[in-house]
């Protein structure tokens, strides 16, 4: 899911994108802000005054200027994170014009906050949306008032939406709670809406239906879009126009991928604003609330371990791996417009590349820790092709089953050459990184399901043991591991000596398992 913000939204490393918390599990935690308002400033939709950001289990929510990541706020002390979330979620728009920064009194009228699912029969919604507003519920971090609206072109009941996103939703997070009692809680929160993406008549019913559960209140509404950017601004058009708040906030969340190159993706946000502020509109990409993915800049910018060995000096190389163990399982009509590289690389793992090599930011504001991840962006040597390798599954068995290839998914041309797999040698021009090779290497259908970031450092220097490891010298080469997906760790591989006479060298992982570690499970 995303996490639900404000106009600016303080972020951490890469923020919860998923949960709240910056780089952690834990439920929220973006820190929200006293916001100055005045009439001439109030956008269009009418945004709040006094806001927050929310973190869900797998995607971070984030303001984002012109496609890039944005956040500013000031934290507020002495407030928990979970009074922070639903602070914000109940905040009340003011009409008044203030000189001064102002804490408007949230309780003078009750809110609700009113949730839709733009494309909820899609894979990303019911696989990772839905989980993630539960974890929301389960950790109170969702107002009292609160609804779900699920809307897609296809027909279904509220009962046969309740039943498709039961079977997504894990009581994962905490065993030793009641966590059944709580999903028939939240499910009960969770209804059904069929209409067209492009039809201002489906979204007025829409609209209806979400006055009748707000009751009155003071109506603040969250547009999730997970559908195909084909189609983002006719929906946008038809929610602003037919469904946005009369009395309260309205605000769009666009996933990945916003467009499909930088001429496309300002067009995209150039069309957008003709019904959308700038501060109504949260581009995200939900990789960046992986748990490992927020832990990265904590690992090493509060670890003084690690910090003088991130160099060239030290580090021989860097490998980003996405793989998946599956095709694309008949929705190669999306795929294969964009491909393995605009679907994987040039988003989620060129996020994390960013996180990775960046220089420390002068605070945990998302404004500064955007600088620092553009210094490295704009530091990158332009790929050459011999330093990439494109390829395309073919059929295959495992396991006695037979897989079809990529093009003879019925979705797929025939005589499609989009790439299922990639891998690129990326090289940082600065003096940090100056020859150290980032291989970034993505793919599906491939033998395992993993997502990890594997730091090779350099061999010891006149190495007293290397008759030890004879002529496999990457056997003498420490390594830390960041495994962000499945069953999340951080390890390093370090050389020591068998117990026993004689002096023979074996390798051993010093571990960080967090599944034995945590005694509440991480969000996927």
């Amino acid at each position: 899911m995303a996490t639900l913000s404000s106009t600016h939204c303080r972020s951490y490393s890469p923020l919860p994108s998923s949960s709240c918390a910056p780089s952690s599990s834990s439920s929220c935690s973006k820190l929200g802000h006293r916001q100055r308002v005045s009439v001439s400033s109030v956008p269009k939709r009418c945004l709040a005054a006094k806001v927050y950001c929310v973190k869900s289990q797998t995607s971070s929510a984030g303001r984002m200027q012109d496609g890039a990541m944005a956040t500013t706020a000031t934290p507020i002390e002495n407030e928990t994170p979970f009074k922070r979330l639903k602070d914000g979620l109940l905040s009340v728009p003011s009409s008044i014009e203030y000189n001064e920064p102002v804490a408007l009194d949230i309780n003078e009228k009750e809110s609700a906050v009113s949730i839709t699912v733009v494309g909820a029969s899609g894979d990303l919604a019911k696989k990772k949306i839905f989980p993630a507003l539960f974890a929301l519920y389960y950790e109170d971090c969702l107002p009292k008032h609160f609804t779900v609206y699920g809307y897609a072109r296809s027909k279904m009941t509220d009962a046969e939406l309740r039943n498709m996103v039961s079977k997504t939703l894990t009581c994962r997070i905490d065993k030793r709670e009641n966590c059944s009692e709580k999903m028939e809680q939240f499910l009960k929160r969770c209804f059904y809406h069929s209409g067209q993406y492009d039809s201002q008549e489906n979204f007025a019913e829409l609209d209806k239906k979400l006055k009748e559960h707000e009751g009155g209140r003071v109506s603040n509404r969250l547009f999730y879009l997970s559908i195909p950017p084909n189609i983002f601004i006719d929906s946008v058009r038809c929610a602003s126009l037919s469904a946005s708040s009369g009395n309260g906030w309205t605000r769009v969340i666009v996933e990945k991928p916003f467009g499909r190159d930088s001429e496309s993706s300002a067009a995209l946000t150039k069309a957008l604003k003709q019904y959308l502020e700038e501060d109504q509109i949260f581009r995200i990409d939900h990789y960046l609330g992986k748990e490992l993915v927020e832990n990265l800049s904590v690992l090493r910018f509060s670890n003084l371990i690690f910090e003088p060995l991130w160099s060239r000096q030290y580090i021989r190389n860097v490998q980003l791996i996405f793989s998946e163990d599956f095709g694309t399982e008949g929705r190669g009509g999306y795929f294969d417009n964009y491909g393995i590289i605009r679907d994987i690389m040039q988003n989620h793992l060129l996020q994390i590349l960013a996180l990775f090599a960046m220089e420390t930011p002068v605070s945990l504001d998302a404004e500064d820790i955007r600088n620092e991840k553009v210094k490295v962006l704009r530091s990158m040597r332009p790929l050459q092709l011999e330093n990439v390798v494109v390829g395309q599954y073919k059929s295959h068995t495992k396991g006695g089953v037979t897989y079809p290839a990529y093009t003879d998914d019925k979705t797929v041309p025939k005589d499609s050459l989009t790439p299922t797999f990639a891998a690129a040698a990326v090289f940082i021009d600065n003096a940090r990184w100056d020859g150290v090779p980032f291989l970034v290497k993505a793919g599906k259908a491939l033998h395992t399901k993993r997502a990890e970031i594997r730091v090779q450092f350099r061999h010891v220097p006149g190495n007293l043991y290397n008759r030890n490891f004879g002529t496999d010298l990457d056997r003498a080469t420490n390594e830390l591991v960041i495994r962000v997906q499945p069953d999340e760790a951080i390890y390093l591989k370090i050389n020591n000596k068998v117990p026993g006479l004689g002096m023979r060298l074996d390798r051993s992982n010093l571990n960080l398992h967090y599944a034995a570690r945590r005694k509440k499970a991480v969000y996927p």
